[in-house]
């Protein structure tokens, strides 16, 4: 029997789910969207995640569960109470001019919400793994652009496509470059100096992976399994938190 309480995919969606609340309860978003409303949808996402962590299921039947329709179904509401699928762009339109960068950090701290509900039916499919990757997505992007950080020389800031939207990534590695093929881990925000990062390249041996294998949006293929350690330190750290 697998212990759905020790489940790193449950554990890192009741935390996303609380990150979430916090910041639409104390956020600044500005423009036409329903907080009430939000709000409460978010609070009774806290049951269904309960009944998850004590269910005991695996694989296909803890995939195709009710609760997980329940908390797919929340999430679709909660982005028409955000505004709609382009919530993201009208808060960013109707914030002030010194308040852009802390709403960007908060719809980053949105997305991940979103992203990591979403893909809890798909991570669940893989059955009975006892590992922190789990929590979260790991996707293959390629490198739009690339710009170097305002206030760091140190650092580099990334737009990275990853299929059905683009990210930010802020990383150390000064050699990577437009077109790499890289695999993103969809971590919670980090702002870098003023600059939101909303994943992580995965890497090792302080240069990341430039030539990741596997179709856009999707795992990456034959990835080193040391590759992913930061991102495993990243997910223990954010439980602990």
């Amino acid at each position: 029997m697998w212990d759905t309480a020790k489940d790193y995919r449950i554990l890192v969606a009741m935390h996303a789910r609380e990150l979430f609340l916090r910041t639409v309860q104390t956020g600044s978003f500005r423009g036409n969207w329903n907080k009430k409303a939000t709000i409460e949808e978010t609070k009774k996402m806290e049951a269904d995640l309960k009944s998850l962590l004590y269910c005991y299921l695996e694989g296909d039947a803890l995939a195709n569960c009710e609760d997980v329709q329940k908390l797919e179904d929340k999430a679709g509401r909660i982005i028409e109470f955000l505004g709609g699928e382009d919530w993201n762009h009208k808060f960013m339109q109707g914030a002030p001019k010194d308040e852009r960068e802390k709403t960007e950090e908060n719809i980053a701290k949105v997305r991940f919400f979103l992203d990591t509900i979403l893909g809890l039916r798909n991570r669940f499919k893989f059955g009975p793994i006892d590992d922190p990757i789990m929590g979260i997505d790991v996707k293959v992007g390629e490198i739009m652009s690339v710009s170097k950080h305002p206030k760091a020389d140190s650092l580099m800031i990334c737009n990275v496509n990853i299929g059905k939207r683009a990210l930010k990534v802020v990383t150390n590695d000064l050699t990577v470059k437009e077109g790499n093929r890289v695999g993103v881990s969809l971590l919670p925000p980090a702002t870098f100096m003023d600059v939101v990062s909303e994943g992580m390249f995965l890497g090792m041996n302080g240069s990341i992976l430039k030539e990741v294998q596997g179709d856009l949006g999707n795992m990456p293929n034959g990835i080193p399994m040391e590759s992913l350690n930061e991102t495993k330190n990243m997910i223990t750290a954010f439980l602990d938190s």
